[in-house]
């Protein structure tokens, strides 16, 4: 690694676990760590089957797979999502449509994923923390099957200032919110409510919140 270095020395390192001078990230297997790590990390997930071909393998959901990146995401981590060609090179169908609805998804929500930062504590119930470059807050609602935008929505990780906005990514709508207890109140718009945006998780973007 000394020789690599030489002639590259911005180098990026997995060692595998093994501690040292060389061990840049560490890479968890097909689990996502409880709580952010103190360290640079990616969670390697198999998409469907195994790490190798798998004839007739299942995919995992829309739902599943979105939540995984959010909450991957959230807690300062990347998602290495596995995908095996078969025999000749090419994926099967599942692999296809699980991309697109990643595509689908990030279409609307990227901007609470690219290039953001963690936020203590990180989560609160259903939904996780990210924070932009510019100190804007993005709140990920991880909706379960089925499950439509509430009306009301209560965090109590923390109290924006007075001249906070929020809005919904995917709809240039401003929404309402009120302070409740040691956090804040969102009240959801019965339009938004009927026609979110995206699937499987709704992101909100608190903009000059003085945190």
């Amino acid at each position: 690694m000394a020789k690599c270095r030489e002639k590259q020395p911005g180098l990026i390192v997995v060692d595998r676990a093994v501690p040292g001078k060389n061990q840049n990230y560490l890479t968890p297997e097909n689990v996502v760590p409880d709580h952010a790590l103190p360290y640079p990390w990616e969670s390697c997930i198999i998409s469907g089957g195994g790490w190798s071909f798998t004839p007739n393998a299942k995919y995992m959901s829309g739902r599943r797979a979105i939540h995984l990146l959010v909450d991957i995401v959230a807690k300062g981590g990347n998602l290495l999502l596995n995908i095996a060609p078969g025999p000749d090179g090419t994926w099967q169908q599942g692999a296809y449509d699980l991309l697109k609805e990643y595509a689908i998804w990030m279409k609307v929500n990227s901007e609470a994923i690219y290039g953001t930062r963690t936020l203590p504590p990180y989560k609160e119930g259903k939904i996780r923390f990210t924070r932009g470059k510019d100190g804007s807050v993005y709140l990920i609602y991880l909706a379960d099957e089925g499950e439509k935008l509430p009306a009301r929505i209560r965090l109590e990780s923390f109290k924006p200032s007075p001249g906070a906005k929020i809005t919904a990514l995917g709809t240039p709508a401003k929404l309402k919110w009120q302070p409740a207890g040691n956090g804040f109140e969102l009240l959801v718009s019965d339009n938004l409510r009927k026609n979110p945006p995206s699937r499987y998780a709704w992101v909100f973007k608190l903009s000059e919140s003085g945190l």
